[in-house]
C-alpha cells in the first residue's frame, strides 16, 4: 500500500541510467492509463512508435536540464520537461509533465512537481512568460495549473476529437511577476 502521498517528499533530478526499465515500460505500454490524458485523440500507433523512440533516446543520451525525473520517496513516478518557444531569448517556455503512475494521482505530486519545476525554470532561464498546454477532458491538469495561478489565455473550441467527442485545447499562462513561489509541502 502507498504511504498517504502529501507526507511523501517529491523531487525533481537528474534521469540516471538505472531509471532507464522503470522510464521505458511506462512509456512504452500501449495500455498505460497515463494515454488516456495526455493527448489521447492522436493515434495510439503512432503514439506507441514516438514512445519507443523517445525510450531509445532516452537511452543514448545523458541527462538533459530541461528534463527531470520526478522521484517520490526514491520512485520514479513521471517527469517534466521544457522548451522555449521561438525566438530563442523572448521569455517564454513551454512547461509539460506526466505522472505516469496512476497510484501517485490525486495526492498532491502533480502540484508540488509542477511547482518545484516552476521555479526550476524562473530560476534558470530568462522565461518571463511559462505556459502549459493540455486539452478540455484533463480536468486535473486544469485544476493543477489554476492551483499554481496559471490563466487560460488561448481556447481552441472543439479542436480536439475523442471517442466521438469534441473537446477544447485549452493553454495556461503564467507571468514571471505572477508567480507566489513555491507552496508549503
Amino acid at each position: 500500500m502507498t504511504p498517504a502521498l502529501p507526507s511523501l517528499p517529491v523531487t525533481l533530478r537528474d534521469r540516471r541510467a538505472d531509471d532507464l526499465p522503470t522510464l521505458t515500460r511506462w512509456l512504452t505500454d500501449p495500455g498505460a492509463e497515463w494515454r488516456r490524458w495526455d493527448a489521447p485523440y492522436f493515434p495510439a500507433a503512432g503514439t506507441t512508435r514516438t514512445m519507443e523512440a523517445y525510450a531509445e533516446y532516452l537511452a543514448a543520451h545523458g541527462p538533459d536540464a530541461d528534463e527531470q525525473v520526478i522521484d517520490v520517496d526514491g520512485v520514479v513516478v513521471g517527469m517534466v520537461n521544457r522548451s522555449e518557444e521561438e525566438p530563442e531569448g523572448g521569455g517564454w517556455w513551454d512547461l509539460g509533465i506526466l505522472i505516469y503512475d496512476p497510484a501517485y494521482w490525486g495526492g498532491g505530486v502533480g502540484t508540488r512537481a509542477l511547482s518545484l519545476w516552476v521555479q526550476d525554470t524562473l530560476d534558470w532561464t530568462d522565461a518571463h512568460v511559462l505556459t502549459v498546454t493540455t486539452w478540455s477532458g484533463n480536468e486535473r491538469m486544469l485544476r493543477l495549473g489554476q492551483r499554481l495561478g496559471f490563466r487560460e489565455c488561448a481556447r481552441v473550441r472543439q479542436a480536439r476529437l475523442w471517442e466521438g467527442e469534441r473537446y477544447d485545447s485549452v493553454q495556461m499562462d503564467l507571468l514571471r511577476g505572477e508567480w507566489r513561489g513555491l507552496p508549503q509541502p
